[in-house]
């Protein structure tokens, strides 16, 4: 690769550029865009953004020039809640939902995460990795160049640490980049159903510590839902995260009224993800304590359930808004964040710019690194992508399509559309 890159003749570099903080209210509509703008990049890092006879007079003879061809250019999505590390698929599951069986009631018959536990237990390190490295390919292939990555699937103190050492592997071995979170309290399993406290012992006196030594993770996650971990388990557990230097992300509010919300405030999370029952009071909650909302309306759509999240109540209390995959084998088997913008526009009603910075530059500072992705500015990480578009709008307009012609991180070539 050459030292420096240069991205020429874009119809528009979406770049985003502005205050440096998650963006709120009418600032989700403000993407400081660039017609007939450029790039460049020297490294692993962004040199200069700006119009085209500008970005052309600093053009050397050792730089590759890349001709866009009237395409747009976007910083790469920032996908801040996936779990993309597990071995088998459920696809009986989706086919029993087909015929009416709900989340809950497959759940109930021993089905929904435990299935996957019991197949990620069964499975190596080596063998996740085998197979994350597919899903990490899709998530490249579909614009995404920057994942947090939860673990949960495995429900011991050694299947919790063979999962973040693979999510290690991955971000090591692919171009993706891995932002990862132990999620131990996705679920009670099933040898502890009768002695739930020992459980959460378990997650507070071994997995901790075990997770916080290696350095495995930078967030710790808690499914705080009937059925899962109450409010005080989940308090509980996310308490003694914090002491081990762990920051904070609850699934709060998905299947009913949970009060995940308010105890996201309460102990002032990074984020509050799913939301889909949240009420007014969670949402004022949030906004006091300054947590930002991470929108998953991915898993509305594939559970068959019409309960979306009240995004346009979030905004218009001036929260700084997420939108993310929530990428699964179970209630969300997608990774395309476009497909996300297109269900953002069309069910819960935002505006295609309000879906690109809330999966961009919010998503960016959702996961602490608003100061390096999330936007095309000098100094920041040459992650971006060019998309087969001559307008971003398109990206939530035409569903159901890769729309990346080529992608990029740290500046090098990451994935490209054939022809």
């Amino acid at each position: 690769m050459a030292e420096t890159l240069a991205i020429v003749n874009c119809s528009q570099v979406v770049t985003l550029a502005g205050a440096r903080h998650a963006r709120a209210g009418g600032d989700l509509r403000q993407l400081a865009i660039l017609e007939d703008g450029a790039l460049l990049v020297r490294g692993e890092y962004i040199e200069a953004v700006g119009r085209r006879r500008e970005i052309e007079k600093l053009i050397g003879g050792d730089c590759e020039v890349v001709e866009a061809g009237r395409r747009v250019v976007m910083p790469g999505f920032v996908d801040a809640h996936t779990h993309p590390v597990f071995a088998g698929i459920r696809a009986n599951e989706f086919e029993q939902r087909a015929s009416g069986a709900t989340y809950r009631e497959i759940a109930a018959r021993g089905g929904g995460i435990r299935t996957t536990v019991r197949s990620t237990r069964n499975a190596s390190q080596n063998d996740l990795v085998k197979i994350g490295k597919r899903y990490a390919d899709w998530f490249l292939r579909t614009g995404t160049t920057t994942i947090e990555a939860k673990s949960g699937y495995g429900l011991t103190t050694e299947d919790e640490l063979k999962i973040l050492r693979a999510i290690r592997q991955l971000n090591e071995e692919t171009p993706l980049r891995y932002v990862p979170t132990f999620l131990g309290a996705h679920d009670i399993p099933a040898e502890y159903q009768s002695r739930r406290q020992t459980y959460v012992n378990l997650i507070i006196n071994e997995m901790l510590p075990r997770v916080a030594e290696e350095k495995l993770a930078e967030y710790c996650d808690v499914f705080c839902e009937e059925g899962a971990f109450t409010s005080d388990e989940s308090c509980e557990i996310l308490s003694a995260a914090r002491c081990h230097g762990l920051g904070l992300r609850v699934h709060a509010d998905q299947l009913s009224l949970s009060g995940g919300a308010k105890l996201a405030a309460e102990l002032n999370c990074a984020t509050a993800d799913h939301l889909e029952h949240v009420d007014p009071t969670g949402i004022a909650a949030l906004k006091a304590a300054k947590v930002q909302p991470v929108l998953l309306p991915g898993s509305v759509y594939a559970l068959g359930s019409h309960q979306y999240p009240p995004a346009r109540e979030m905004i218009d209390a001036g929260l700084a808004i997420v939108l993310a995959t929530d990428f699964n084998p179970g209630s969300s088997p997608g990774p395309s964040m476009t497909m996300i913008l297109s269900l953002a526009c069309t069910q819960i009603k935002m505006t295609p710019a309000e879906a690109i910075s809330a999966s961009t530059i919010n998503a960016a500072y959702s996961l602490g690194r608003g100061d390096e992705l999330g936007s095309l500015e000098r100094g920041k990480r040459a992650d971006f992508v060019i998309h087969d578009c001559e307008d971003y709008r398109e990206l939530a307009y035409f569903f159901g399509i890769e729309h990346p012609w080529r992608v990029y991180v740290a500046g090098e070539l990451a994935c490209r559309k054939p022809g």
